[in-house]
């Protein structure tokens, strides 16, 4: 009999840990399943080039998994039964669907959080998803010359998407809004050079700067003061998918599903959770962020404990570390702030058009360990998967 694993989401985390369940379980005893709700991979790191009219290369996940013995399942996840060991699908077309699993890989991510601000939901544009970043596109389109954008939040997310705005538009008005300092984690070189390449594309910053409400036209800030905002874009952060909340797992208080170093549910072991989705423990006691530099290994540890367990193999052990933070400020500058093991910043950075490659290597390395599960072997090396079967496989839910 076979067991059936289920991997939910095919973000970074997600169709990272399918490939990697690929490659450590070639056998006819294994099924495996991807649920996504979209039909491309979506590269979510470069979502502020997407809102500023750039094109992305597309990745149909049919043609990544084509051929590795994932069986891939369009439809969005409704519910999960950790009880009963199922979850609820809905296909395009409203239909809705039972899969079971042994085991499932939870890896559907996070979206935008508008923190309750009043007037977010309705007047705020975001850049977490693919949808988000098209209709901010549109937006920005249709601005005229002079017109005043405002970047919410002084995040990686915040910076890149304030940077690539004023580059890519150097007739608008683009202000940063930040509730801390500019880059106050950064080291000192790194704040230096956070603020050059800021004012050099003209970006306004406000720092110290709480958003209490925004409304068409402009954003209110604590003390009563208003910024101009003909676009308020929203970038404080993000919120868990919240099917989590509403299952028996043990999650905290954000609706973050809680791990052991394994990436294993501490309430229910057949249950993995990797990515935004979940929460583990880092170097120092201190909960691992909300980021591809997090979520990537997480897939990793998840997808070689798994196999370890259904093969009698020894369980992964490698402590999950940061290295850097890789910041894009437009296509022509950068910033790569290296960091100790538990995300803290430390004297060294590197700056200029040499960080601008360097995060661009990272992002086309991510997405090329992605689209090649596994990792470089010859399509007519793969396992061959007629058309006919895998449209089959793909209807039922289960891989050929």
């Amino acid at each position: 009999m076979q067991h059936r694993i289920v991997v939910l989401g095919a973000g970074y985390t997600g169709a990272s840990a399918a490939g990697r369940l690929a490659r450590r379980l070639r056998r006819e005893d294994v099924a495996l399943t991807l649920v996504s709700a979209e039909p491309d991979f979506v590269e979510r790191v470069r979502m502020h080039q997407l809102a500023t009219g750039q094109e992305l290369r597309p990745r149909p996940l049919a043609e990544m998994f084509a051929g590795t013995g994932v069986g891939l399942r369009l439809a969005r996840v409704s519910a999960v039964d950790v009880d009963r060991k199922t979850v609820t699908v809905a296909a395009a077309d409203g239909t809705e669907d039972l899969l079971e699993y042994d085991t499932l890989v939870y890896a559907l991510g996070s979206a935008w959080h508008d923190q309750g601000v009043p007037g977010t939901a309705e007047h705020a544009d975001e850049i977490a998803s693919r949808p988000g970043a098209l209709r901010l596109r549109e937006r920005l389109a249709a601005l005229g010359a002079g017109e005043p954008v405002v970047v919410v939040g002084g995040g990686l997310t915040g910076l890149e998407a304030a940077t690539e705005i004023a580059e890519a538009r150097p007739d608008l008005d683009v202000a940063l809004a930040a509730r801390a300092g500019l880059g106050d984690w950064l080291s000192p070189k790194g704040r230096g050079h956070l603020r050059k390449v800021v004012d050099k594309l003209g970006v306004t910053v406000h720092e110290h700067t709480a958003v209490t409400a925004v409304s068409a036209g402009q954003v209110s800030t604590a003390g009563g003061g208003t910024l101009p905002a003909a676009v308020t874009v929203w970038t404080t952060g993000f919120a868990v998918h919240p099917i989590s909340g509403a299952t028996a797992l043990e999650v905290t208080d954000a609706g973050r599903i809680v791990v052991d170093g394994t990436m294993r549910s501490v309430s229910h072991p057949d249950v993995y959770a990797i990515g935004d989705a979940a929460t583990a423990t880092g170097p120092g006691g201190r909960p691992l962020r909300m980021s591809c530099a997090s979520g990537v290994p997480m897939a990793w540890q998840a997808a070689d404990a798994i196999a370890a367990r259904l093969t009698g193999g020894k369980l992964p052990n490698t402590p999950i570390r940061y290295f850097n933070q890789c910041i894009s400020l437009g296509r022509k500058e950068g910033l790569i702030q290296y960091v100790t093991a538990d995300d803290r910043a430390v004297r060294a950075a590197l700056t200029g058009r040499t960080a601008a490659v360097y995060k661009e290597l990272v992002c086309k390395g991510a997405a090329w360990s992605v689209a090649n599960p596994l990792l470089g072997i010859p399509a007519r090396r793969r396992r061959v998967v007629p058309q006919a079967v895998a449209q089959a496989v793909a209807a039922a839910g289960t891989p050929a």
